[in-house]
């Protein structure tokens, strides 16, 4: 089969209009995942793998305090900001060595 260099350039770009198309769609799910007043919201599953933690260790910041989340018809969530916090609050002040000679 053989197909001349404006029929490939003309399917190209039909090619490349569906995938702008697709772009568009995936940037607008991503948008409208899980909001609540415009900020982000995620859910265990998330940030067990963002923080590299345990589940037994993710209830355990739920029930101290540490962690700020919400329940919304049964599913637990998290706004990324109480989350930042978290991550800041849970650093140690740095430490400052003194050199001996």
């Amino acid at each position: 089969m053989n197909i001349d260099r404006i029929e490939f350039i003309a399917w190209m770009e039909r090619i490349m209009d569906r995938f702008d198309i697709l772009n568009e769609q995936v940037n607008n799910v991503q948008k409208n995942r899980n909001n609540i007043d415009g900020e982000e919201l995620l859910d265990n599953q998330d940030l067990l793998q963002m923080l590299k933690i345990s589940n037994r260790s993710l209830q355990r910041y739920r029930s101290s305090g540490k962690l700020p989340y919400y329940t919304i018809s049964g599913k637990i969530y998290y706004k990324l900001s109480d989350v930042h916090q978290f991550i800041r609050d849970s650093f140690n002040a740095p430490c400052h060595y003194i050199r001996v000679n």
